[in-house]
C-alpha cells in the first residue's frame, strides 16, 4: 500500500531543506535541486509541491515567520494574566523578546536564515511583503508587551510608547545583525539593561 504523505507536512520539510542550504551556502544556492538533495528527495518532488523557485522561497521565507510567530504567541497567556507575579513576567518578557535573538543555535540558524531573506527582499517584491509583514509584526508584539508593562504600572511615567517600541525594536534589530560578533551572554545583558531603564525603579518589568 503506498505510503500517504500529507502535503502541508511535506511542504514544510522542504522548507527547513531550504533553511539548511541558506545556512549553509547561502540563498543564492538554495535552489530546487540543492533543495531537493537536502531534503532527500527528486526534483520532480519539490515540483509537486511548489510551481518553481519563487514560490518555493516565498514559501520558506513565510513558513519561518509564522514559526517565529507562533514561539511569541506561546509566551503572551503567562505575560499578560494579572495574576503572573511582576518578577515573573519580567523573566517572561526577557525569554519573549530573547526569541528575537541569535541566542541559541536554533535561533542564530533562524536569525542568519532571515537576514538572508531580508537583504534578497529589497530587490524582490514577493519577499518584500513578507519582510514588511513580519517588521510591522514584530514592531506590534513589542508595543503589546510595553502596553501590558505599562497598565500593570511597572513602567516608568510619562514614557511615550511608540518611541519605546522603535527604540526596543531597533535594539532588537542591532543586536540580530551583530550575530557571530556579540556573545548571547552579552546580548541577554543588552536587553535586561534596558528594559530596566523603562521600568519603576520599585517594580519589576513584566
Amino acid at each position: 500500500m503506498p505510503k500517504i504523505v500529507d502535503p502541508g507536512v511535506r511542504r514544510l520539510e522542504i522548507a527547513e531543506a531550504v533553511f539548511r542550504v541558506i545556512q549553509r551556502d547561502g540563498l543564492a544556492q538554495a535552489s530546487l535541486r540543492s533543495v531537493a538533495e537536502e531534503a532527500g528527495l527528486a526534483i520532480g518532488s519539490v515540483r509537486h509541491y511548489f510551481r518553481g523557485h519563487d514560490e518555493l522561497i516565498v514559501f520558506a521565507m513565510r513558513a519561518l515567520g509564522d514559526r517565529l510567530e507562533a514561539r511569541l504567541l506561546g509566551h503572551l497567556p503567562d505575560l499578560l494574566d494579572p495574576k503572573t507575579p511582576r518578577s515573573r513576567r519580567q523573566e517572561i518578557t526577557e525569554a519573549l523578546l530573547g526569541e528575537l535573538l541569535p541566542l541559541t543555535e536554533q535561533t542564530r540558524a533562524e536569525t542568519d536564515v532571515w537576514l538572508a531573506f531580508s537583504a534578497a527582499a529589497k530587490n524582490r517584491p514577493d519577499l518584500a511583503e513578507e519582510a514588511a509583514r513580519m517588521h510591522e509584526g514584530v514592531r506590534a508584539l513589542v508595543r503589546r508587551v510595553l502596553d501590558g508593562a505599562n497598565e500593570a504600572g511597572g513602567l516608568l511615567d510619562d514614557l511615550d510608547l511608540a518611541v519605546e517600541t522603535e527604540r526596543l525594536a531597533a535594539l532588537l534589530d542591532g543586536l540580530a545583525l551583530s550575530t557571530g560578533r556579540t556573545s548571547p551572554e552579552l546580548m541577554r545583558t543588552v536587553l535586561r539593561r534596558h528594559l530596566e531603564t523603562l521600568r519603576r525603579p520599585e517594580s519589576v518589568m513584566k
